[in-house]
């Protein structure tokens, strides 16, 4: 499955980098070329030797040594994949902010390939509001963070932080080489995040989404070879991709016309952005001052953008609206996708825990004009992005 694949393995100083061991073995199994290169503190952890003896190659920690430079660059440009496992808190901290202090960060800041990461820590480090944002900014430059595990740890708790197995770490390696291009030549439109509907210079009526499902969404299409065109609302992270062209908006009005005049160009469309249903019927020139009564805002509806690309679909287009509901959801589900002809749609219940705005879950049932719906559990954005893609390939493929 991965003969002639090169896959360059980078390993930070934690107690998980054991598992690298028997990765490096598994990879080299499987036919792949593994090269590895160690951060300083690795070394403590698990023997060069032993890795150099598994894979083949002479494993690399300096940038400089008493025999030769190791040319990051080269390195960089090299592999087909790289995969940082395990990923400490550290090494995490420094990728996110770009630092460069040995030799991994130098490749990884070089590398040309898609970048994988297999965290492993403690629990309480694993759920600090620190290393939550340093993961969503890895996947914001385009890196796919592989799911931590939930068990026994190094402190003695139980909990997450587990760097995943090696057996599944291979396993997504696999599927990923089986089906990287899968949408190759295909342009993928794609909406995000929220809409802010001002009522004055100073306010506005707006939402919680925060865009991740959106975004997971992006990155899992430019990840199997699509050309991506992802409008995407305010207040949302930075996204970086060379596959992902993004086209920022902040009315409902503004991602209307964006969604639209892009449609006509697209393979799929996929409509995730939490969209107002209504905006004021008048903005203020000036801040409205706080009165003694009540203040009565007038509304109008906004246009309804999935319901007009259902009107404008052509033939061999595909698509997927989203339902975030909080009663009758399946019901309200599947009428949504009739009536907007639409040929899939996402639903999610703000009654599910781990699902909702703002979160890194989600919990999602997809349903199809066929009739066919398939429930799945709580997973990342990442993975739920992944089994959307997933559904929409087999669509395709129907």
């Amino acid at each position: 499955m991965l003969k002639g694949k090169k896959i360059l393995l980078g390993i930070s100083g934690s107690i998980a980098a054991y598992k690298s061991i028997l990765l490096v073995r598994m990879l080299v199994k499987a036919g792949a070329e593994v090269r590895v290169v160690m951060t300083p503190s690795a070394k403590d952890f698990v023997s060069p030797l032993t890795l150099s003896t598994l894979s083949r190659h002479p494993v690399l920690v300096d940038l400089f040594d008493e025999a030769a430079w190791a040319n990051h660059v080269m390195l960089g440009r090299w592999a087909d994949l790289m995969l940082i496992a395990p990923l400490s808190c550290n090494t995490l901290g420094k990728m996110a902010n770009g630092l460069c202090d040995n030799l991994l960060l130098a490749v990884y800041l070089s590398a040309t390939c898609p970048v994988w990461v297999a965290p492993a820590m403690d629990e309480d480090m694993w759920h600090h509001p620190t290393t939550k944002k340093n993961l969503l900014a890895l996947e914001g430059y385009g890196n796919r963070v592989l799911p931590v595990g939930k068990g026994e740890l190094a402190s003695g708790l139980v909990g997450d932080g587990r760097m995943a197995e090696p057996e599944d770490i291979l396993d997504n390696i696999e599927q990923f080489f089986s089906s990287s291009q899968e949408f190759a030549g295909k342009k993928v439109l794609i909406t995000a995040g929220p809409t802010y509907e001002p009522l004055d210079p100073v306010r506005f009526i707006g939402n919680h989404s925060s865009g991740k499902m959106g975004i997971a969404l992006a990155l899992e299409m430019a990840n199997r070879g699509a050309a991506v065109e992802l409008v995407l609302g305010p207040g949302v992270q930075h996204l970086a991709h060379p596959g992902i062209n993004v086209t920022r908006v902040k009315t409902a009005e503004e991602m209307y016309d964006a969604a639209v005049s892009r449609f006509k160009d697209s393979n799929v469309a996929i409509m995730a952005a939490a969209v107002a249903d209504y905006t004021p019927v008048t903005v203020a020139e000036e801040k409205i001052k706080k009165q003694e009564e009540g203040l009565v805002i007038a509304l109008k509806k906004t246009r309804d953008i999935l319901k007009s690309l259902g009107e404008l679909k052509q033939p061999g287009q595909l698509l997927v609206g989203f339902a975030l509901e909080t009663n009758n959801e399946e019901a309200n589900a599947i009428e949504k996708l009739q009536k907007k002809n639409a040929d899939m749609i996402v639903l999610n219940s703000l009654n599910d825990q781990g699902a909702g705005f703002g979160i890194d879950t989600n919990k999602v049932t997809i349903f199809d004009r066929s009739g066919n719906s398939n429930a799945y559990p709580v997973k990342s954005k990442s993975a739920v992005a992944r089994d959307i893609v997933d559904a929409i390939l087999n669509l395709n493929h129907a």
